[in-house]
């Protein structure tokens, strides 16, 4: 039997798995990372890069680079006026009404699914040099909420990336398999969900170890980047006041910032302080000690916004907090405590949290 992987295509990561036994086992990329960004670029040769190596595209030449494309999966010109307004994408200048979408790179316009299929192609490349073998069939992840257009798009990005896609699963589906949670046979769980980028919480109802979602909620602009750019306008604003220079209109110091927090942030899960120290343009070095108390009232006006949508889901399952029998977290920025604790005051019992999220 030919081996099936397991893909998350993620908005604003991805990865791809296989069951090592009873457990399930990240493969890593060339460069030993677990994740692959989903970021797509074009080169000087029109020639496509995927990952870590396409997000200095992302600073350097952003009009042959595009990320988070899953938002636009599946969905018309009329559906994506808000997304338009909130993320530099150049669409071709000759889509008709009820035309397929099409992104311009560079001199080229890819369709949402060939994008995603670049994505898709260097999951199952990595796939391949792991095993030593070809890989075809793949099972893949998608938001409950993800309509049957959205499930369409994801089934042709598949196909372009040469994958027979087996099954498309409900992400909170796919968590919550994870813990092994089907063997329960009957029960009621919660899947909160905050990524990079978007924040989902669904209410699953498992009868005979098959789940149903009943109810989803979300916000698909939440997440652990809103955190990094709160703590880049602290460092920006610090750098200003402290020597002058304003350094908002210098992408690559921008993105040296970005890194250094985003390290911060995630020093900040496990540790009490955390010292920034970069080099700033002209040799000068920017050093500030951040200490959690100080991230988490940062952190604290994002985190809040995830309890409106969660408080909605059940409302919309009819259900109190008290009958939810399990609480399973998904997504990096459920590391961090403050926000396993809100979830944990919110259901009234403390979460999973024993696997990556």
């Amino acid at each position: 039997m030919a081996r099936i992987v397991g893909i998350d295509l993620g908005t604003t990561n991805s990865l791809v798995a296989y069951m090592q036994g009873e457990t399930p086992a990240v493969i890593p990329g060339e460069d030993g990372s677990n994740l692959v960004p989903s970021v797509v670029a074009l080169d000087a040769n029109n020639q496509p890069i995927i990952g870590n190596s396409a997000r200095r595209h992302l600073i350097e030449t952003p009009e042959r680079a595009v990320y988070s494309v899953k938002r636009l999966m599946g969905r018309g010109v009329e559906d994506i006026q808000d997304e338009l307004k909130l993320f530099p994408f150049r669409l071709a200048d000759d889509i008709q009404p009820g035309e397929v979408l099409r992104i311009q790179l560079g001199g080229r316009s890819f369709t949402p699914p060939e994008i995603s299929a670049f994505i898709l192609r260097q999951l199952k490349r990595n796939a391949e040099r792991f095993f030593g073998e070809p890989v075809s069939k793949a099972v893949i992840t998608v938001p409950a909420y993800f309509n049957d257009a959205q499930r369409q798009a994801t089934k042709d990005a598949g196909r372009i990336a040469g994958l027979d896609v087996l099954r498309l699963v409900n992400e909170p589906t796919a968590a919550s398999l994870a813990y092994g949670l089907d063997k329960k046979k009957n029960g009621i769980v919660a899947v909160y969900d905050l990524g990079g980028g978007t924040f989902d919480i669904s209410i699953l109802k498992l009868h005979d170890g098959i789940f149903e979602v009943i109810a989803t909620n979300g916000d698909t602009h939440l997440g652990g980047d809103d955190i990094d750019n709160l703590l880049i306008t602290i460092a920006l604003d610090d750098i200003r006041g402290d020597m002058g220079i304003d350094l908002r209109r210098n992408p690559e110091a921008v993105q040296a910032i970005r890194k250094a927090v985003i390290d911060a942030k995630i020093a900040l899960s496990s540790q009490d302080s955390f010292k920034l120290d970069l080099e700033l343009p002209g040799g000068r070095r920017y050093q500030r000690e951040i200490r959690r108390a100080l991230f988490e009232q940062v952190a604290q006006p994002v985190i809040n916004r995830t309890v409106g949508p969660t408080k909605q889901a059940l409302k919309d399952a009819g259900l109190k907090p008290e009958q939810i029998d399990e609480v399973v977290l998904v997504g990096g920025s459920t590391r961090i405590p403050k926000v396993r604790q809100l979830v944990q005051d919110l259901f009234k019992r403390v979460p999973h949290t024993d696997l990556n999220p």
